[in-house]
């Protein structure tokens, strides 16, 4: 799905048709016809509007593979009174597996930043493994690809929330990119 298609989509789920929808954002109804048309494209501070006005992301609207959903999920968790047990091997894990207990699978995510040419070459000079590490010291989240029926949701489990979130289109659990990092299937299964 284009970009276009997607703001079109999520407008119309909205319930704006395109004049309300270009009043709300300040611009001429012309303009979102052709950011819907995919004859241009938004700035930032356009992006970021429209992405808060209709409730979705903006890496929704610019995903090129079509795995980010908008369907997502926040609610908080208590992970001191998640029990350990089965093949759960944390908290985190009994945590996803207390909320999805009902799913077909539950797959444990490795992930791995994508790395932008700057970043590789700091990470290569500096050492190997400076970008990765810094990145898993700043968000220690554990994530996991659930899989219900047809739908996968890829879940994000923090120390204080569980955030769900339907994926767009199947991907492979052995490895795939979503948002800002590339995952892995990690050697044990919850389900």
């Amino acid at each position: 799905m284009t970009f276009g298609e997607k703001l079109k989509e999520a407008r119309k789920e909205a319930g704006l048709s395109q004049e309300q929808f270009a009043e709300k954002m300040g611009v001429s109804r012309s303009a979102i016809a052709k950011w819907e048309s995919d004859k241009g494209m938004p700035d930032v501070n356009n992006l970021k509007a429209m992405a808060q006005l209709l409730n979705i992301s903006v890496d929704y609207l610019l995903d090129e593979d079509e795995k980010l959903s908008f369907n997502e999920t926040k609610e908080p968790v208590d992970l001191d009174s998640c029990v350990v047990s089965g093949k759960c091997r944390d908290k985190k894990d009994a945590a996803c597996f207390a909320k999805y207990a009902d799913a077909d699978a539950i797959y444990p995510l490795t992930r791995r930043k994508k790395m932008s040419k700057a970043e590789w070459l700091t990470d290569f000079f500096a050492g190997t493994g400076i970008i990765q590490g810094a990145d898993y010291l700043s968000n220690s989240s554990a994530y996991y690809l659930v899989e219900k029926g047809n739908k996968q949701l890829i879940v994000q489990v923090t120390s204080d929330f569980i955030i769900s979130a339907e994926l767009a289109g199947k991907v492979d659990p052995g490895k795939f990119d979503y948002g800002k990092y590339t995952f892995k299937k990690a050697a044990y299964r919850l389900k």
